[in-house]
């Protein structure tokens, strides 16, 4: 998805990264949690696919009521990739020959 793509984005789509001191982050419009472990924790967000990278990652609060998910350790990486990307080419031989 190029910049102007996404400037055209509806704005009614609001969404917070609060990270505090790389040791806790919350963030607000999660639609799912993919996958967590210590190591990665993967969020489908309103605006996309999330992954928190670090150490000793825990997720700490959950609620599907407010949209809100509350992670925890030591954050060293947050990195968005579109859903759309991510189903297609999300593998390494999906990336080497695209």
């Amino acid at each position: 998805m190029t910049i102007e793509e996404r400037k055209g984005l509806s704005t009614s789509i609001i969404q917070n990264l609060v990270l505090e001191n790389r040791g806790k982050l919350s963030i607000s419009g999660v639609l799912d949690v993919l996958s967590f472990d210590d190591q990665v924790v993967i969020v489908e967000t309103e605006l996309g696919l999330l992954t928190i990278k670090g150490e000793d990652l825990r997720i700490n609060k959950l609620s599907i009521d407010t949209s809100e998910v509350v992670v925890e350790g030591e954050i060293s990486c947050m990195n968005y990739s579109d859903k759309e990307t991510e189903k297609k080419g999300g593998s390494l031989l999906g990336k080497i020959f695209k």
